[in-house]
């Protein structure tokens, strides 16, 4: 269940003392071919990390050898020395591996603001190269944890076994698009060219990572790197391989919606019925971004006035008077009026679904989000510089 699952690929994680808690938090994965070919999204906030503008820069050519990840600092407004180290840390990459820095993709999360001790990278660069295997994907996908309380890894095969994608994430808080606060490893064994997999990946974070709104807060160094071996031989069709990727990173989006800061319900929003899709996304986010609906949930409350507060906050096409909702599949609101008795909606499971139907269209989507508790406020109050 981890990166080194497809064939053609090696990794590492090791504990080198950037967390104080002395837990792993710098880690490496390796394609070693026969293809390098790789596809990376991005964070949209312009306020970008070091290791992001680093990257972008790196990725451009569809090439990518070597993604290496530190937890326990973001490396963001660090100034140009923070840029430096990651120039650094690549370049010592490509030296024990024998490859160019600009085929590795360098990734980093934790506090803004916080500039790790180059040193201690650089070296730990040659304590996780000695300890690359096969075998090395779980400890790298417990080494990029921040306030994750369990690492996320998921694979997922083709047809027969003949192809594999396999993926690890971190991502706790800060949970918004574009992508989450989160780091995203990606690696198959597929034969997938560079511009394929950047047409699904694209579509794959599209309806997956971007649809999970954990707090309405975007992050400065996501990223999402899919790198393929070609080391299975075989080349599934555009479909079959966007399926199966679509299928990993909406694991891996649950996953990271499981394990959000503090919370105590998973809410699945889904809007039927829109006139586009984008407005179906819209109405959802809207609602995922409400305080007050959040903060409902929490309390077993189903206010299903709460819902349509929000509806009504969106450019979506709806008639104000003909809308209705359900909570957990009790209809509490027909026509924008009170419908089933509230009282029949059982909020005490961690799952929650509402159901919003917009009778403009026949667009739907569904966005990704948690209740707002007491503890996400502790932790997000202690978790500081």
């Amino acid at each position: 269940m981890s990166v080194t699952h497809p064939a053609g690929f090696v990794a590492a994680g090791a504990a080198i003392g950037l967390k104080a808690s002395g837990n792993k938090d710098f880690a490496l994965v390796v394609n070693q071919g026969p293809t390098f070919d790789s596809a990376t999204v991005f964070t949209s906030n312009r306020c970008k990390a070091n290791p992001v503008l680093w990257s972008e820069q790196v990725v451009k050519d569809g090439v990518v050898r070597a993604v290496i990840l530190n937890s326990g600092g973001a490396n963001c407004y660090t100034g140009p020395e923070g840029f430096l180290t990651t120039h650094q840390v690549a370049e010592e990459v490509g030296k024990a591996l024998d490859i160019g820095a600009g085929d590795v993709v360098v990734c980093s999360t934790g506090l803004i603001g916080l500039a790790n001790d180059r040193q201690q990278l650089l070296d730990g660069v040659h304590t996780l190269h000695a300890q690359l295997s096969a075998d090395g994907g779980n400890d790298a996908a417990e080494a990029i944890m921040t306030t994750d309380t369990v690492s996320k890894q998921v694979v997922v095969e083709g047809p027969d076994g003949a192809w594999s994608i396999g993926g690890m994430a971190k991502g706790a808080g800060m949970l918004a698009p574009a992508l989450a606060t989160m780091l995203v490893v990606i690696t198959t064994d597929a034969v997938v060219p560079a511009a394929q997999l950047d047409a699904s990946l694209r579509a794959a974070t599209r309806v997956s990572f971007d649809r999970l709104d954990s707090d309405g807060c975007q992050s400065t160094n996501d990223t999402v790197t899919l790198m393929a071996s070609g080391a299975s031989g075989v080349t599934p069709t555009a479909e079959e391989f966007t399926a199966a990727l679509t299928d990993l990173c909406t694991q891996l989006a649950r996953q990271l919606l499981a394990d959000a800061e503090g919370a105590d319900h998973e809410i699945a929003i889904t809007t039927l019925n829109a006139a586009t899709e984008d407005d179906a996304v819209e109405v959802g986010r809207s609602v995922a971004r409400s305080n007050l609906f959040k903060a409902a949930v929490f309390g077993k409350d189903p206010n299903w006035g709460r819902v349509l507060a929000s509806v009504g906050t969106t450019s979506a096409a709806f008639d104000p008077a003909d809308l209705d909702v359900a909570m957990n599949g009790v209809w509490v609101c027909r026509n924008s009026t009170p419908a089933e008795d509230p009282s029949l909606v059982d909020l005490s499971p961690r799952a929650v679904t509402v159901t919003i139907d917009l009778k403009a269209g026949d667009a739907e989507a569904t966005v990704w989000t948690n209740d707002l508790t007491h503890a996400y406020v502790h932790e997000n109050s202690a978790y500081s510089s």
